[in-house]
């Protein structure tokens, strides 16, 4: 499906930082008799404040590695969210039909047949069943996950307070569309057994380097402070095209989201106030090392600086890109409308096989067709949450604006929870449709056993899987700096003086 409320990356499900990372528990099953003919719709039940990732998730599936990349097996999962003010007073039928069209309408049917839409905890048999205020919809999907670079997550300080980690470059930093184990979080979590872990900033999907999580949230809401008083200084590093200017550079562009779902900003004056220092380290003849302090927070900030300087990082999947045009958005001289500037974003990317770059697939670009910004944040879960490429979409993850408008109004309606695999998984084996196939083997050398879903889209295609450099690109975050901490990684292979393509 479109599961109810979701599209691609994504993205990291948005959140203010520190608020944690909820899931929303299941409605309760006590029922209430009612009427004849009357359907017992249960109260909304709120978010429990208690809830964080634990074992029964991380046991959802595994992982596997192979040529480079962490790859997660895939695995049956629960998309729930209550019904939407808008749906009230219509069919399901009409809902999947208007809303939900990454898949076809017998796509539906044939979930509903085997039982994995329920609507109150009850099966749907009916898809013309009207949805009421309050009513609960479960979505069971067979979730594929993009792979991310096998690269491991370094731990550099951990303390009671405090974990402090370098990120890889492709990993998410929360769940976020089409990304969940395969993400910071889970990883310490499987990996680490670091949980209940509150986000302090967020990195982009695609940016490496110095990420923070408190311990508490005590620790989390002091921290969380000196953000709002922005005492805080953060310091990237990156290799850009051409040679940068030899004096500081300031930028102070406004910015504007294009689009959350695709992950897409530009410089216009509509935008958001912000503000870039750059200050040339290095240069090798055909690229520069450029030191980055960004004052200020904005999605994709200094990749949208640096683009509009003319000088974009050098392998940046998005701003770097011929979509832009002939200067690639230099002065922010673009020439096409957003819904152009999307489109042939996406369909470089799709000529290159490389939309999984971008954190989204084809279903996510079908999926809210309707709607007339792609950045329609149905992505991204609400137990999860993300950043700015779509850290709720898992491509908006970059430096997380933390003002972060509630913007996207669908954003945040869906909450993920993992389900029930033994009821759930018994029932879909009872329809006995489910076949099984060998996956190969992992590098461990054990073999493990994959069920083939015959509803799932995923399974049916083969697709090319990025080669380990397609998932690196060359903005780190060197250092993150607060009134009473400071904390550096190792500066990347790539932004040595003496570094060469």
């Amino acid at each position: 499906m479109a599961e109810p409320g979701t599209g691609p990356g994504g993205g990291e499900e948005d959140k203010e930082p520190g608020s944690g990372d909820k899931e929303e528990a299941a409605p309760a099953r006590k029922k209430r008799r009612v009427a004849g003919g009357e359907r017992y719709v249960p109260p909304p039940r709120k978010l429990s404040t208690g809830v964080s990732f634990g074992a029964e998730h991380f046991a959802e599936t595994s992982y596997y590695f192979e040529g480079g990349l962490r790859k997660v097996r895939p695995y049956y999962f629960d998309f729930r969210t209550y019904c939407k003010g808008r749906w009230v007073g219509r069919s399901l039928l009409h809902v999947f039909s208007t809303e939900f069209r990454a898949q076809p309408i017998a796509y539906y049917r044939a979930a509903a047949r085997a039982g994995r839409l329920r609507l109150n905890e009850e099966p749907v048999r009916d898809l013309d069943i009207v949805l009421k205020n309050n009513d609960f919809l479960r979505n069971t999907v067979h979730r594929h996950e993009p792979p991310v670079t096998a690269q491991p997550i370094q731990i550099l300080v951990e303390d009671d307070e405090v974990v402090v980690v370098d990120k890889p470059s492709s990993l998410p930093v929360h769940p976020c569309g089409r990304f969940r184990h395969n993400t910071v979080i889970f990883i310490l979590g499987k990996e680490h057994n670091l949980t209940e872990l509150h986000t302090i900033h967020r990195l982009d999907r695609m940016t490496s380097g110095v990420l923070m999580f408190a311990k508490t949230a005590e620790v989390s809401k002091r921290i969380d402070e000196q953000v709002r008083e922005r005492q805080l200084e953060k310091e990237y590093v990156c290799r850009v095209v051409g040679e940068f200017p030899e004096h500081e550079v300031v930028c102070e562009e406004p910015i504007l989201v294009v689009s959350y779902k695709v992950g897409v900003c530009r410089v216009d004056p509509k935008g958001k106030s912000c503000k870039t220092i750059f200050q040339r380290l290095s240069y090798n003849g055909k690229s520069s090392v450029v030191k980055c302090l960004p004052r200020t927070g904005r999605t994709h900030q200094i990749r949208v600086h640096l683009q509009y300087l003319g000088h974009p990082i050098v392998n940046d999947p998005i701003y770097n890109m011929e979509a832009w045009g002939p200067e690639r958005g230099k002065g922010g001289k673009i020439d096409k409308t957003d819904e152009e500037l999307l489109k042939a974003l996406v369909e470089e990317h799709r000529s290159k096989q490389s939309l999984d770059i971008l954190g989204i697939s084809e279903e996510d670009l079908h999926s809210n067709a309707e709607n007339k910004d792609c950045g329609n944040s149905s992505d991204c879960t609400k137990s999860v949450q993300a950043d700015p490429i779509n850290e709720n979409s898992c491509a908006a993850e970059d430096a997380k604006d933390p003002e972060r408008d509630a913007k996207d109004p669908e954003r945040n309606v869906l909450a993920a929870c993992p389900q029930n695999s033994d009821s759930n998984l018994e029932t879909l084996e009872k329809n006995k449709e489910l076949g099984s196939c060998e996956n190969q083997e992992g590098q461990t050398g054990e073999k493990s056993w994959e069920e083939k879903d015959p509803l799932c889209v995923e399974c049916k295609i083969s697709r090319r899987d990025p080669s380990p450099k397609e998932l690196v690109m060359y903005l780190h975050a060197l250092r993150y700096k607060g009134a009473e901490f400071e904390y550096c990684s190792k500066m990347p292979e790539w932004a040595m003086e003496d570094w060469e393509e």
